[in-house]
């Protein structure tokens, strides 16, 4: 549904240095799958290690010489950093390896950019690409400091950089006024539901750890789920019944977390990520097949904190246990309450755990009534035998 035409332009070499913060082989997989969704085709990795990023190169010279060497060999016209670069490492880079040069946080925003469906979910991305581009309009843009001359271009004297400064600046407020007014709806909405007494439940977690599997297997909804990063940008609601009783909830997919999530990105999808804040309950669902569940984790109760989501109520779903031949089943905390669901959104076991569950979160007045109306079960000789 998203792949991109292949297409000359897109031939990669991929650069990973280690800077003792541990996790390298999980964060240099995550590039491949990063690089990947974005439709470069890998041709070559570049690692090292460094106390510290070099302030002019990143790498350090005889680095960049090796990863000149390689794109070379290879004949690649982009170089990808798993890193945040600056305007000027990034112009020097250009310079020395003759060939684009893009970091983390371009890469994110240009598969966001490719993500995108809705007409808010595409608004927000411009945004963010814009507000990342305004902090380093002097890249590539030398040639346009010579003033205006020549005929039809004499001004009054304003260098063209200046102008897109200018521009950029009206398009980026012309955008968040846009995001302003669907916010405004988004909150008429949101008091709708408050009225009616309908209770909020949001997915959060990292980026392809199943959560847009998780909501089609509860609610039925077709929203498109792929085994790569970012599948789901836009934000997707529907009302999901938990039991026969008819207790109800909205359940709301959104975007997935990632290490290092751009904070243009945070900011343009501010009103979006609020929604989370505001949720009732968060499902914090887990890649449990994953060997960097545990740091995941922490990145994404990180972002939650940054968005103010951080004291949400969380059940956390260890998703994919059928990758790790695993147990559905739940787990509780100290204090008796449950803290863990483990299933498999794809196969559905565990399903079942997980919305007895949320019921007995909810609606726990309604559930504990339901419990104490049911029929007393008398112990025969096989049920204390079952018990024992």
């Amino acid at each position: 549904m998203f792949d991109r035409p292949e297409s000359e332009g897109n031939r990669a070499v991929l650069v990973q240095l280690d800077f003792g913060e541990g996790g390298v082989s999980e964060q240099l997989a995550e590039l491949q799958m990063l690089a990947g969704s974005a439709g470069a085709e890998t041709l070559a990795l570049v690692q090292g290690r460094r106390r510290a990023p070099d302030p002019a190169l990143f790498a350090g010279s005889g680095k960049v010489d090796e990863i000149l060497a390689a794109a070379q060999a290879v004949a690649a016209d982009i170089v990808i950093f798993n890193h945040e670069l600056s305007a000027g490492q990034q112009r020097n880079l250009e310079r020395v390896l003759q060939r684009r040069v893009i970091d983390r946080t371009t890469l994110i925003l240009d598969i966001f950019a490719l993500r995108a469906q809705s007409h808010e979910g595409k608004l927000q991305v411009e945004l963010a690409q814009l507000e990342h581009l305004a902090t380093r309009l002097v890249r590539g843009w030398t040639h346009l400091e010579r003033q205006k001359g020549g005929i039809g271009l004499r001004g009054p004297g304003e260098k063209q950089l200046e102008t897109d400064r200018r521009l950029l600046g009206k398009r980026v407020a012309l955008l968040k006024d846009r995001l302003r007014q669907l916010e405004k709806q988004r909150k008429v909405r949101r008091r709708s539901r408050e009225r009616s007494e309908i209770p909020v439940v949001s997915l959060v977690g990292y980026t392809n750890a199943g959560k847009s599997t998780l909501f089609n297997a509860l609610t039925k909804a077709g929203a498109y789920a792929a085994d790569q990063l970012f599948a789901t940008l836009d934000t997707t609601s529907r009302r999901v019944y938990l039991s026969e009783a008819q207790r109800n909830m909205v359940l709301s997919d959104t975007v997935g977390f990632i290490r290092d999530l751009p904070h243009s990105v945070v900011a343009a999808f501010h009103a979006t990520l609020e929604e989370t804040s505001r949720a009732d309950i968060l499902l914090h669902v887990v890649d449990a097949s994953s060997p960097d569940r545990e740091a995941q984790i922490d990145v994404v109760n990180g972002v939650l904190q940054e968005i103010g989501a951080g004291d949400v109520p969380q059940i956390q779903v260890w998703n994919k246990m059928d990758l790790t031949q695993g147990v559905p089943g739940v787990e509780e905390d100290g204090y008796g309450k449950i803290s863990r669901i483990l299933l498999s959104a794809r196969t559905g076991d565990g399903l079942g755990l997980l919305r007895e569950a949320l019921a007995s979160r909810l609606f726990p007045i309604e559930v504990a009534g339901e419990a104490d109306q049911a029929e007393p079960v008398f112990p025969t000789e096989s049920s204390d035998q079952k018990s024992s």
